[in-house]
Order: C-alpha cells, then structure tokens, then sequence
C-alpha cells in the first residue's frame, strides 16, 4: 500500500485522492454509494469546493456527524474579500455537517493572499484556523507563478496544482520544491482533464514522487474500482507503462487545452474547454457523444466566436484559445465528412 504525507499538515492518506468535482453530475443517492464505498475500501482524503454546486452537500450526507478520526475533507473558496470568505466557509461548513475543514484552500486566485492584504483573504483564514473551523490553509492554482510564490511565501501547508505524465520540467521544480518547503502537494488533473486514458500508467508516474497526492475525479463505480484496486496492487513504472507514456507524450505534449475552465463562461455561449480540444477527445474516448446533434451544435457554435481574446486572456497555460478552436472546429467539420483524422490535423 502505498502512503503519503502532506508535508507539515502530517496528514498521512493512501496515495489516493477522492475529487468530487463530478459527483455534481450524479444523483445524490448515487453519489453517497460512491463516497461511502471509496472511503469503506481505503480512500481517506476528499476533495470539493463551494463552487462545485451540490459536492459539498453529498459528502455531507455521505459523512455528516461520521467519525472523522481517519477522514480528511478538504474544500476551496474563490471568494475575493473577507466578507465573501466567512459567507463561503459558513457555508461550506453547513453543507458538509462538519466543526471544521481539514484543509481550506483559496481557490485558483490570480495572486497570493497574503497576511495584511486589502483583500483581508489570508487575514480571515488565519482567525478562522483560531477558531478551530479550519486546520490547515492551502491554495490551489493552474499559474507557475502563483504556485512558486506560494511555496517561496512559507504560508501555506499544501499546493493543489496540476500534474500528470504530461508534466514539464518547471512542473517538476514546483513538485521538488514543496518538499523542500515540507508543503503538502496535491495532484489535480492527474489524467489531464481525461485526455490521459491508461489510469495505471499515470498511477505509476505519479507513484514515482513521493510526496504527490493524486486526487481522482470519480463519477462512475467503474472508475472508483479501478482506484481502489491500486491500493493493495499499486503500479509500479515499468517499461510497458513508459511506452504508453511516450506515446501520449509526443501526441498530447505542447499546446493543447486542458478543459480546465477557468476561460469561461463564454459571451457568444461557446462550450470553449471542450470544444477547444474536441480534436484530442475524438481519437481518445467514443465518439459517438461528441458526433450527436447535441455535440454538433455546440461545436457549430465556434463560428460565432467574437474574437475578443478573453478566453486567451484568462487561460492559465497562455494558449491562443480562439486559434485552438478554429483548428477544433476544422478537424471537426472533416470527421463529419467522413475524413479520418490523422496526427498532422493537430
């Protein structure tokens, strides 16, 4: 079995992470069975936030009143002032039926809360951690800047950041330098938003760093059953797992969107962190959902683009969005054709 610990936090969990963030899209009854099975077989660490629309309340209901002794919960905010933070941790605290937060994280904010910012972010979650509401302050971001100040800061006792297989070198430096600076890390997008198929390959990169906790997105038992099986049969990197890594590497590496979100919404109503990687979903998971006439026409809607670049403005990996989408849509309008896609298409 394979452990981790979250630098000073000392929370020591399976190197398995549950991420709520699809829960959202299942029944509450269903999502409970989730939950509860994932924690019943080994899973101890969860992770939500207050923007993920009813996750907070299905754990709450899967583990409200619950002995928390071996149960970690974690949940974010993306609140911008102090006022906005008591609102969302209030409620956050309600929804889940809990005392307190193991870790409370600033959700992906453009900057580092610091103590005595105008903001008063920080100021709050340091009274609230003497409140005994939250035990331990973290953030998450998709910016290398932001994450480099947050480790260098010494504030904060985890970083939620993005790594998978896909990782660059500076992706790297950010992992070895939480543990420099005993910062917990937290792997988010670990199968790079779903584009990575092979579940035990990015399992086994991962596993390669000792201090990554991966938090899987589950929605579906068959993806919990998978997770749960590496607990007592962790993989381990192999030469059959490098290939595979290989291969994603030289198709996915570069320039490509990560669904992540953080562009939208849209103003002419553009789906932009799917359609700006319908190309990659189509050659890796069934097509036939993406072809409907529902998925047409979400893809259609890329011709109403307005070109005003806020999707490029916002996007934490600097790509040029509406480029992507021009191309997305291009290989897309083939494949309805009847065209096959090829590599040189992307």
């Amino acid at each position: 079995m394979n452990q981790v610990t979250l630098g000073k936090t000392g929370i020591t969990v399976n190197k398995n992470g549950f991420g709520a963030l699809p829960i959202q899209r299942i029944s509450k009854e269903d999502a409970v069975y989730l939950l509860r099975k994932a924690y019943d077989h080994g899973i101890t660490y969860f992770d939500t936030a207050r923007a993920y629309t009813d996750s907070e309340e299905k754990i709450g209901l899967a583990f409200g009143g619950g002995d928390r002794s071996r149960l970690y919960i974690a949940t974010k905010t993306t609140a911008s002032t102090a006022d906005q933070f008591w609102k969302d941790l209030e409620t956050s605290l309600r929804l889940l039926k809990t005392d307190y937060i193991d870790v409370y994280q600033f959700h992906n904010p453009s900057f580092c809360p610091k103590p005595g910012g105008e903001d008063g972010l920080f100021d709050a979650a340091l009274k609230a951690q003497q409140q005994g509401k939250i035990r331990f302050i973290g953030i998450t971001n998709h910016r290398l800047s932001v994450a480099s100040e947050s480790i260098e800061s010494g504030l904060y006792a985890t970083l939620q950041f993005p790594f998978s297989y896909l990782a660059t070198e500076k992706d790297i430096a950010i992992v070895d330098a939480c543990r420099a600076h005993d910062m917990g890390f937290i792997a988010m997008k670990a199968l790079s938003g779903g584009l990575i198929t092979n579940s035990a390959a990015a399992y086994a990169y991962l596993a390669q760093y000792d201090n990554v906790l991966p938090i899987w997105g589950v929605q579906r038992e068959s993806e919990l059953d998978e997770f749960l099986s590496y607990i007592d049969n962790p993989p381990a990197m192999s030469q059959e797992y490098k290939a595979v890594i290989d291969a994603d590497l030289k198709q996915l590496a570069g320039g490509f969107c990560r669904g992540c979100g953080y562009c939208m919404p849209c103003p002419a109503g553009i789906e932009i962190n799917n359609c700006a990687r319908m190309s990659l979903l189509l050659r890796r998971s069934p097509s036939a959902g993406h072809l409907s006439p529902a998925g047409q026409e979400k893809m259609m809607k890329i011709k109403d683009c307005l070109h005003c670049n806020q999707c490029a403005g916002k996007c934490p990996y600097g790509l040029n969005t509406p480029e992507l989408l021009a191309r997305n849509l291009k290989d897309y309008e083939e494949v309805l054709a009847g065209k096959e896609m090829t590599p040189t298409n992307f």
